[in-house]
């Protein structure tokens, strides 16, 4: 029987890794460099899923238009570049995972909104050889949940939107999906809720990791 999916696309944050503890630290590094107040790891969680900029202008009083934004963006990009692996983990079983559905045939991609770099450093050091191709945003990569990233990897591996299917955890990646036109499995051990998610136009939810080998049987 032929397999309802050839390629399965992981979001990063919140999906694969957890990073809160590191953004968030980040973050407050460089609001405490300027004098703003710090942010808890709950705001953080709100701000996650539609890139860095976006991420930093989230936790600044008067968010792009605060007077020193590209200065308090520097800061972080720096601190965070220094410190993005300090607390950062797998979740539990989500590599196991990943190493089965590449065992069973499945093509395996990662798609971030963290800058390529970022993303691709991370991606080594947690899922070396588990995954076929890893993308982060860049000046050949638009950001989530542009299509474009997507499209890039289906292309890579030699198949197409309608054996693809997306796992995120965010608003970002169920608006990538129907962007590009592929399914989207919504995971409920990130940073969103099944309400959230839902709110969204989300239907299709693991509570594990684990349930995906059975999603995707």
């Amino acid at each position: 029987m032929t397999k309802r999916y050839n390629l399965i696309i992981f979001d990063l944050d919140g999906t694969i890794l957890y990073t809160l503890e590191d953004l968030a630290n980040s973050l407050n590094h460089m609001l405490g460099r300027f004098g703003y107040p710090p942010r808890t790891i709950d705001e953080v969680r709100q701000f996650v899923g539609n890139g860095v900029r976006n991420l930093v202008a989230c936790a600044l009083p008067e968010g792009e238009n605060t007077p020193n934004f590209e200065e308090c963006f520097a800061v972080y990009r720096e601190h965070y570049s220094a410190h993005s692996n300090d607390a950062t983990r797998a979740y539990d079983g989500i590599a196991e995972v990943m190493a089965e559905l590449k065992r069973r045939g499945y093509k395996i991609g990662i798609l971030s909104n963290k800058y390529h770099s970022a993303a691709i450093g991370l991606c080594n050091l947690y899922f070396g050889g588990l995954f076929d191709i890893a993308l982060g945003e860049s000046e050949n990569t638009k950001r989530k949940p542009d299509p474009d990233g997507v499209w890039q990897i289906a292309e890579s591996v030699g198949t197409d939107c309608a054996h693809t299917v997306l796992v995120g955890d965010a608003e970002t990646d169920v608006f990538t999906a129907k962007n590009a036109g592929i399914d989207c499995v919504n995971a409920l051990w990130g940073y969103r809720t099944r309400e959230v998610l839902a709110g969204v136009g989300a239907t299709r939810f693991a509570e594990t990791p684990q349930q995906l080998l059975n999603i995707f049987e």
